[in-house]
């Protein structure tokens, strides 16, 4: 299994909700086995500059790169890339007991 997360942070405050709202669109796509777009809580003083968290599990690689290729992928990329500061992503391999 894969876990995919990335960590966006907003241009503008009043634009995080906007970016989560256009993320949740990503979730339409087949490939996740599950998909979560969250609000940063800022709980962690020293983790202040991430607004969204986007968080799905693929089955493998091929789940993961067929949901990178999907058109919904590439549209909800246009629409949030203007309205972003940062992204940084990971991709964790993770082995299931």
């Amino acid at each position: 299994m894969i876990r995919h997360i990335v960590f966006f942070s907003a241009k503008q405050r009043q634009d995080v909700e906007a970016i989560r709202a256009r993320l949740l669109a990503l979730g339409t796509i087949p490939y996740s086995s599950h998909f979560e777009v969250t609000i940063n809580t800022k709980v962690d003083p020293l983790c202040d500059r991430i607004d969204i968290v986007v968080y799905a599990e693929f089955a493998d690689a091929a789940a993961l790169a067929a949901y990178k290729a999907h058109p919904t992928y590439d549209a909800t990329t246009q629409a949030v890339r203007p309205m972003r500061e940062m992204r940084f992503s990971a991709d964790v391999v993770a082995e299931l007991d």
